[in-house]
């Protein structure tokens, strides 16, 4: 992952760089070179990201997601107007405005942010909303199991 700037330690996220057969680029329909679709940014704790992208992962929902360079936040790039109605809680959505945070690009959308899934690795060109909030919730579940068990 040194790509990405960030050492997960073994996290099965790790694999997220490398295309999976039958997904990623190849299961997307072909864009012109720069084209990108308008999207929302979904901010959680990296924590509760990482595990999020794993859930994600494994269940074939994972779009382009992004870490802070503090590693602190992740960033899970949404449809657009996701951000009208997006209440789950120790997260944030801010709208886009088309202000340059687009799907399908290389460089990050967001200045001092690098991807820990890049476009062209993701399963989608972003994550369904409803799959996101329902993996977020699931992370949340297991963090607080393995935190009680410590």
């Amino acid at each position: 992952m040194a790509e990405a700037g960030v050492n997960i330690g073994g996290s099965r996220t790790a694999a997220l760089h490398q295309a999976r057969p039958g997904h990623g680029q190849a299961a997307r329909p072909a864009r012109a070179q720069g084209e990108g679709v308008p999207c929302d940014l979904v901010t959680v704790p990296a924590r509760q990201g990482l595990e999020a992208v794993d859930i994600l992962r494994l269940r074939d929902g994972v779009g382009p997601v992004l870490h802070d360079g503090e590693c602190h936040t992740l960033g899970f790039l949404v449809p657009a107007g996701t951000a009208a109605a997006w209440d789950v809680p120790g997260s944030a959505c801010t709208q886009a405005y088309g202000r340059g945070a687009r799907a399908g690009r290389q460089e990050p959308p967001v200045t001092g942010s690098g991807w820990l899934v890049a476009p062209e690795a993701a399963l989608s060109e972003a994550t369904d909303p409803a799959v996101l909030r329902a993996a977020l919730g699931e992370a949340a579940r297991t963090i607080e199991a393995v935190d009680r068990c410590r």
